[in-house]
């Protein structure tokens, strides 16, 4: 089967997007597939030297304020490409900018789309904006309206497509590397490093941006025997720094030392309201690490609460510090929800979700043959 896999994000991005965008080429050359994968450009010109397949850069702006994001700009590229590799199938990954594109030009070869919904644009307009929600969603019923099939991560995700028009869904989660992320990697030499004291640590894993409402964590402050540390970067860094004098801020982590730091954490609090997934969340449940995290988007989907952690009102400090408080007095239980969320994720590998994946192609190959026939 020849692909193309058209991403607003890819390494060396690190995001949700260009991780799944990064997982599924991964997956489609160990099933002996031909993906081709075509992305905004960055500014690092050997950024694909390890890439499982080709990648075709398309020109990009940095999003102001935030230059971490890079935006396509028009590029006649995107169908010159598609056709070039004689696609079978076109797969749109959180298609906004350059999804669209990917979208037009699918529809004028004849070629069929499915199309993966991975991102809460209306939530970040709310965010960042204030407004635009509206538009944000004409945007997304214009493109997953012309798919052959959109791909929900989450019965939240597919509830929120249905209730704006969006229809022909499905349901298709994420994978998650549990040979990466694994409880034995617990460091007791980066325990003694970031809590010298022996302080019970709660971490935050992901970007520093408005949407994740990283702030909460100041509502933790101040409960004794208690560490806080963040793992990531982005715009609110330096704010956060400031509202969070106590915390230990580890920047950018990857790789086996992001493993190796999830594992090492005692409880994994997730604040951000708008996931349509939170694979964060499936990395600490594989690390063996509780969470607490929002009951709203994918964490209803991942955390069975009361049992591999705990949910709260989203966008509440004083729940938050609550769930912290009331599992820093308990070890045992700490160690229940670890040991059950490490069970709950330890069938949802990359490979088994590529499969999944791969089925969802073959569905709509067989569709669009049935229909011309």
């Amino acid at each position: 089967m020849r692909v193309v896999i058209v991403t607003e994000s890819f390494p060396p991005d690190v995001n949700g997007v260009a991780h799944c965008a990064l997982q599924t080429a991964r997956h489609l050359v160990r099933r002996g597939h031909s993906p081709l994968v075509i992305a905004p450009a960055v500014a690092d010109p050997a950024a694909d030297a390890d890439a499982p397949c080709a990648v075709v850069r398309v020109p990009s702006l940095p999003l102001p304020g935030y230059p971490q994001v890079r935006v396509a700009l028009p590029s006649r590229r995107v169908a010159a490409a598609i056709a070039a590799h004689r696609a079978d199938l076109v797969h749109l990954a959180g298609p906004f900018v350059l999804g669209v594109r990917g979208m037009t030009a699918a529809a004028r070869l004849g070629i069929p789309a499915v199309a993966v919904y991975q991102t809460d644009l209306a939530g970040y307009a709310r965010t960042y904006v204030g407004t635009g929600e509206g538009a944000a969603w004409r945007r997304l019923r214009a493109v997953h309206g012309a798919a052959d099939r959109t791909l929900a991560p989450s019965s939240a995700a597919l509830r929120d497509l249905e209730a704006h028009g969006i229809g022909r869904i499905r349901l298709w989660g994420r994978g998650v590397d549990t040979v990466r992320f694994r409880p034995g990697l617990r460091d007791a030499g980066l325990r003694r490093e970031l809590a010298p004291g022996g302080e019970l640590l709660v971490g935050y894993v992901g970007r520093l941006a408005p949407e994740k409402r990283v702030d909460l964590l100041a509502g933790i402050r101040g409960i004794p025997g208690v560490r806080t540390v963040v793992v990531g970067d982005g715009p609110s860094g330096p704010g956060l720094r400031a509202a969070l004098p106590d915390a230990r801020f580890l920047g950018r982590r990857t790789g086996d030392d992001l493993a190796r730091t999830f594992a090492s954490l005692d409880v994994f609090a997730h604040t951000g309201p708008y996931e349509t997934f939170c694979q964060t969340v499936q990395e600490a449940m594989a690390s063996g690490v509780p969470v607490i995290a929002p009951a709203a988007g994918g964490p209803l989907d991942l955390v069975d609460h009361g049992r591999t952690g705990l949910l709260v009102p989203p966008g509440d400090p004083d729940a938050l510090r609550a769930a912290v408080t009331s599992l820093a007095a308990a070890p045992d239980v700490r160690a229940a929800y670890g040991r059950a969320g490490r069970a709950a994720v330890e069938g949802r590998t990359w490979e088994a979700l590529g499969d999944e994946l791969i089925g969802h192609y073959r569905e709509v190959l067989h569709e669009r043959t049935a229909v011309a026939a």
